[in-house]
């Protein structure tokens, strides 16, 4: 079994995201509702920010509710609000501990207005924080967010700020909501699925992938060494072969 120890500082990625996926399946499989699963899942994402925050890693990114998600039943989108805004309050002085900046992506606007204020608040009193970036993707959804940027950029075409033949990978990652995040280098995605889910599509062009079978609020300190590991037992290639590489 790998541990801390075992990898290689030089070779973490300076970007994980998580899709954090299962909650309900694990509250399911116990006789419980969903929303067991999902006050379960709080405790898993406090240890892998800590655990994260303690390997070295730059930029955590955690897809924390998607723009689909709203479709579901009322009681569990009311639950998942009330979790954000008590992990928040519970959480600042662990972020402030850990020397963490809290981040959000997504229609934040969206957001029942004591999360949004909450949120905001607790933004602001760890932006002074220079260790890692922990960013909530929250309301989020990556084809909204791509839709969002080409009208953005298309208006100031239309104004002649930018010229078309101008518009480059540059311009248009400038009007993401991650214009301040580099791209992500590993991808991490428990309970068995394997879809990204409208999940930061621009953002993983050359992320290395990585599914696990184990339902999140069980996600381990272990299953993330784990996953690190065979990240840095990889060949990223960006397109080259490896002869050009070595």
């Amino acid at each position: 079994m790998n541990t801390l120890q075992d990898l290689n500082d030089e070779n973490l990625p300076a970007h994980l995201a998580i899709i954090m996926d299962g909650n309900g399946r694990w509250a399911k499989q116990k006789g419980r509702l969903r929303v067991f699963g999902h006050e379960n899942g709080v405790k898993t994402v406090r240890d892998t920010v800590e655990n994260c925050a303690k390997i070295g890693i730059r930029y955590l990114t955690l897809y924390t509710f998607s723009t689909e998600n709203w479709k579901r039943p009322k009681l569990e989108v009311d639950t998942l609000m009330k979790l954000l805004v008590s992990s928040l309050k519970n959480e600042l002085k662990t972020l402030n501990k850990n020397n963490i900046r809290l981040n959000a992506i997504g229609d934040i606007e969206s957001l029942p207005q004591k999360a949004n204020r909450e949120l905001k608040e607790v933004i602001s009193q760890t932006s002074k924080n220079d260790g890692m970036t922990l960013t909530l993707a929250l309301s989020y959804g990556s084809r909204e967010e791509l839709k969002k940027a080409v009208k953005q950029i298309s208006t100031k075409v239309k104004n002649n700020i930018i010229s078309p033949e101008d518009i480059d990978e540059t311009i248009i990652n400038n009007h993401l909501y991650t214009h301040d995040l580099p791209d992500v280098d590993l991808l991490i995605r428990t309970s068995g699925e394997h879809r990204i889910s409208n999940f930061l599509l621009w953002q993983i062009a050359y992320a290395e992938l990585y599914f696990i079978d184990v339902l999140w609020p069980d996600f381990s300190e272990h299953h993330l060494i784990e996953a690190i590991t065979n990240y840095q037992n990889r060949e990223r290639r960006f397109g080259k072969t490896s002869e050009q590489l070595n």
